[in-house]
């Protein structure tokens, strides 16, 4: 019974309500609050591949502890004020140990993924120093470069590139509005949330969830620095930046590979614009904030639960 409903919060987490969820004008209206949701279904969808994985090799060996036990069972198990564990070690233990030691592997695969997208930020942002000027009306480095193209690469050392294209094709509202937008990028740390998406991708690619989560946190990412973007320029003048940046050639080129850099006209310039018309189109009901916190620990809690 326990595997037959971990196996059914698989096929939820990870095919049905991605499908269900992408495009959601819901999330986009608080696409901060939406990529949150969207990592916290792969956090819940790899506690459970790994709770599964351990119920498929010892299926006889873990009775329903029910949820009100779990003090008791972290306590005997020695996980609370270090003790030791007292008795027979109860078979949930072996759920928390599993947990940990997943918990340990997948965060060690993270910070890999992210010192790798550093390197290739530091590589990037040497070639820059030495190459692009430095324009103090913009703050930004200027790059001789005809293609119109404005990214960031963000981390301590954050900078903001404007290539010489975008400077000649943009009037100053729209290169104030595409700079207000990567600073956005830089303020926010996106490219922190978006480590795990890429991490998870990387792991489970032809999974739904990996591959529609990967660009749905992207794309709500890009508008979370929209919005910030709009406390300093309109709505108008964002939208036509984007517009004659994703018109002036192809999206992103220019910016590094590997989501190492962060580009104004990289992802969903389309579903952007078309947001940035239509404002005020949805709320995010307090259901939702809870379900980001309890969705990591739902696979356990299901394991926990009482059933025949």
């Amino acid at each position: 019974m326990t595997l037959a409903l971990l196996c059914l919060l698989l096929v939820v987490t990870g095919v049905l309500l991605p499908r269900r969820l992408a495009g959601s004008a819901r999330l986009q209206a608080r696409p901060l609050a939406g990529a949150a949701l969207w990592l916290a279904l792969m956090a819940s969808f790899m506690v459970g591949l790994l709770l599964t994985a351990h119920h498929a090799v010892e299926p006889f060996a873990h009775r329903p502890a029910g949820l009100l036990d779990l003090s008791g069972l972290l306590g005997r198990s020695g996980l609370l004020l270090g003790a030791a564990p007292a008795g027979p070690v109860p078979p949930h233990t072996h759920d928390w140990w599993l947990l940990t030691a997943g918990g340990a592997l997948l965060g060690a695969l993270v910070t890999a993924v992210g010192l790798r997208a550093g390197r290739a930020r530091r590589r990037h942002r040497a070639v820059l120093d030495v190459v692009a000027v430095r324009d103090r009306r913009w703050d930004a480095l200027v790059l001789e470069h005809a293609h119109p193209t404005v990214y960031c690469l963000p981390g301590r050392r954050s900078r903001v590139v404007l290539s010489r294209g975008a400077l000649r094709l943009l009037d100053e509202r729209q290169l104030a509005a595409a700079v207000a937008h990567e600073h956005g990028h830089i303020r926010g740390c996106h490219h922190l949330f978006r480590l795990p998406a890429d991490t998870f991708a990387l792991l489970l690619g032809p999974l739904p969830l990996a591959r529609l989560g990967r660009s749905e946190v992207g794309l709500l990412l890009e508008m979370a620095a929209d919005d910030a973007a709009l406390e300093q320029v309109s709505r108008g003048e964002l939208a036509s930046a984007l517009c004659a940046l994703a018109t002036g050639g192809a999206p992103g080129r220019g910016a590094p590979a590997g989501g190492a850099a962060l580009g104004a006209t990289s992802t969903g310039v389309l579903a952007r614009v078309r947001r940035l018309a239509r404002p005020g189109s949805g709320r995010i009901r307090p259901a939702w904030r809870f379900g980001v916190s309890v969705l990591p620990l739902l696979p356990y809690l299901l394991v926990c639960a009482p059933h025949p």
